[in-house]
């Protein structure tokens, strides 16, 4: 493996983003949740690729076509004589003029072994009678070359699963911190059933209800008028001023966590004034301060009807 040094230093200049990011090394080090954050962050991932299919893999999915798409692959030793194909399958990418980096997953024998004793599976390159800190020394021994050359290594032993997604994403993601939590603020109404699926829900049936004036039942809190009976109120200014300062204590929290989702549901009796409006003002502040924000009403057609 040595011509992959001088393939991987040519391909590893500069800081953008590279087109392709290949993930290796050691058996059970984290490889494959490695390739989940890469996922996450919206690269198209195949685990467990032949070397050889990297450029084939790259042009079907349309890899350097201009459309931002970025490719993350693992390749390991259990492709077995076909990884020794990696110094040729660098080399057609350099080819092609497209961009890589190697990323190697390392961690201690110990470390590994107690992996594979805790989860009871076998060394996927263990031979039939061959015990698995043998397999351990001889795969280290193979990659010896590949980790020697890696444009990232990353050693797991006491790594945290959080602090593996933070490395993954400052190397690799052209977004923020906060563009990579993905943010679903929902508006629902209680009388048609408790949301199942909300990180945090907030209860606004306290707040003054357009309801029950005749001008807006029929409206919704996408509405202006309703929108600014809701916010206008003294006691929504005051919730608002709150529910903010919440949200600015929680959410770097979540992000620190290296969370990629969260939904936010806003709850009131019917899911079409308050809630709706609440919903509405909650999406616009979380933009406001630089994350990438959705916003759906679950109820309001059941609502309306």
């Amino acid at each position: 493996m040595e011509k992959v040094s001088d393939l991987a230093r040519s391909s590893a200049t500069g800081d953008r983003v590279p087109d392709i990011v290949i993930i290796t090394g050691m058996s059970g080090s984290g490889r494959t949740q490695a390739m989940h954050v890469f996922e996450d962050m919206g690269y198209y991932c195949i685990d467990n690729l032949p070397p050889r299919l990297i450029l084939d893999l790259a042009m079907v999915v349309g890899i350097n076509s201009g459309i931002g798409r970025h490719l993350a692959v693992i390749c390991d030793l259990r492709s077995q004589g076909l990884f020794d194909e990696m110094p040729d399958a660098l080399a057609a990418l350099d080819e092609h003029e497209l961009s890589y980096k190697i990323v190697f997953l390392d961690a201690s024998d110990e470390v590994l072994m107690r992996r594979y004793d805790e989860t009871r599976r076998r060394h996927p390159l263990a031979g039939l009678s061959e015990a698995t800190s043998s397999s351990i020394q001889r795969e280290r021994r193979q990659l010896r070359g590949v980790r020697d050359h890696a444009d990232l290594v990353i050693d797991t032993s006491r790594l945290r699963t959080s602090a593996l997604r933070t490395r993954i994403r400052h190397a690799f993601s052209e977004l923020t911190d906060q563009q990579l939590l993905n943010i679903q603020v929902f508006s629902f109404g209680f009388k048609h059933g408790m949301p199942t699926d909300a990180d945090l829900m907030i209860d606004v049936r306290f707040l003054p209800n357009p309801f029950y004036d005749p001008a807006m039942r029929a409206l919704t809190g996408n509405d202006e008028t309703v929108r600014d009976f809701v916010l206008g109120n003294d006691v929504t200014k005051d919730f608002m001023k709150a529910w903010e300062r919440l949200l600015d204590v929680v959410m770097p929290g979540y992000v620190a966590e290296g969370k990629s989702q969260l939904s936010i549901a806003v709850g009131c009796t019917g899911g079409q004034h308050r809630s709706v409006a609440i919903a509405n003002a909650t999406a616009d502040y979380l933009k406001g301060q630089g994350y990438r924000t959705v916003t759906s009403h679950r109820d309001l057609e059941l609502a309306r009807g």
